[in-house]
């Protein structure tokens, strides 16, 4: 009788094992240093508070915010703006994600022009290129144009 038990507590070992191997493959060990920026998981507080859109629109992550503490080994406070004063400012590594965003690309809301249909009111400068491009049965014109925007030169 004690050598079928040894026998299950083994395949179950074996079971435990392998399915921790398949799960370690996707997983991806977490770490940040105090003064990175980070976007916060919104799905632990879903019916608590509405971040602009509901249901399908509504933002998987939010932030940038910036880290000013680590608690423990697996958590870390961040700096969380007056709207979210209601949330203990402690999250798990889990409900984190590095923020990849270069600060000088950020734009303030102030200087962004929109006009009645809510498009980006940017005015072309100059065309640097143009050709026609032929297909099967018809031809397609395609210019280059250089764009006076916020962000510095764009060319589309």
């Amino acid at each position: 009788m004690t050598e079928k038990i040894v026998q299950i507590k083994n395949r179950l070992l074996t079971a435990c094992s392998r399915q921790k191997s398949y799960t370690d493959v996707r997983r991806k060990p977490m770490e940040f240093s105090v003064g990175d920026m980070v976007m916060l998981k919104v799905s632990p507080w879903k019916g608590v508070i509405c971040f602009g859109k509901r249901g399908k629109l509504s933002p998987w992550y939010v932030g940038p915010f910036k880290i000013i503490d680590r608690v423990g080994s697996v958590a870390y406070k961040l700096e969380l703006p007056d709207e979210l004063r209601g949330i203990h400012n402690t999250f798990h590594v889990s409900n984190l994600k590095k923020c990849l965003a270069d600060e000088n690309l950020i734009i303030p809301l102030e200087e962004i022009q929109l006009d009645d249909k809510l498009h980006f009111i940017e005015e072309p400068v100059e065309i640097m290129d143009h050709e026609v491009k032929q297909l099967k049965q018809s031809r397609i014109p395609i210019v280059k144009v250089r764009w006076n925007s916020r962000r510095g030169l764009e060319f589309t």
